[in-house]
């Protein structure tokens, strides 16, 4: 898989990005990078990049995340390291974007750094079965909320309709018409279609760009 040194997830609440973030920052990493993931989410508490901090540090992963990440305290603040990783060309970087545009002004501060390397893919990461982004003209909308709060133009959509452990195959092949339209309504490739392992077999030579995903522990 070909990387750029900086990858942000974004996307609608319960759509996923966090838990992509953590795999892909997995992926980096076994495919021999230096990686560093940073919970950029100041909005939602509850299901953070933080959860996996146990297995993202055995893999030698490196951690940003707020003191209180994984707490019921929610404070509008990003840790002081965030400030210099984005300047840090020596890894990888995968940022994990608040939900929404509210989650997304948080990257705004960092976008001028980031445009002018120009080594970064924006994903918006996308779920049908979610009711805000049920179709093309409200996940639409989001995006575009998103865009203009951060400052920065998706690069790409990646396709992680699904229905947690209740997904089917047939799910998610089901989804593959809402993505190529979002697709073809944005001009952006849907660069993948994100499975959980436990699918994987089953769908890997029905869908182009498939990813597996180990679904994250979810800490309350």
């Amino acid at each position: 898989m070909d990387y750029k040194r900086v990858t942000l997830f974004a996307g609608h609440y319960g759509s996923g990005k966090t838990n992509i973030a953590v795999n892909y920052a997995f992926k980096i990493k076994a495919d021999g990078h230096e990686t560093v993931i940073a919970d950029m989410d100041i909005v939602n508490p509850y299901f953070r990049t933080k959860d996996s901090e146990k297995e993202l540090n055995e893999a030698g992963i490196r951690l940003i995340s707020s003191e209180y990440a994984s707490s019921n305290v929610d404070l509008p603040s990003l840790p002081q390291d965030l400030y210099n990783v984005i300047d840090d060309k020596s890894n990888y970087e995968v940022l994990d974007i608040g939900g929404d545009d509210r989650g997304a002004y948080a990257l705004g501060r960092y976008a001028e750094s980031i445009l002018k390397e120009n080594d970064y893919e924006m994903f918006m990461v996308i779920n049908k079965f979610r009711p805000l982004t049920k179709d093309v003209e409200s996940t639409l909308e989001v995006m575009n909320e998103i865009q203009t709060a951060c400052g920065m133009k998706f690069t790409a959509i990646v396709n992680n309709s699904n229905l947690g452990d209740e997904t089917t195959a047939e799910d998610v092949l089901g989804s593959l018409s809402y993505a190529d339209d979002v697709s073809k309504a944005t001009g952006l490739p849907v660069k993948m279609t994100t499975v959980d392992m436990k699918l994987y077999n089953e769908l890997k030579d029905e869908v182009d760009g498939i990813f597996p995903l180990t679904l994250q522990r979810k800490i309350r």
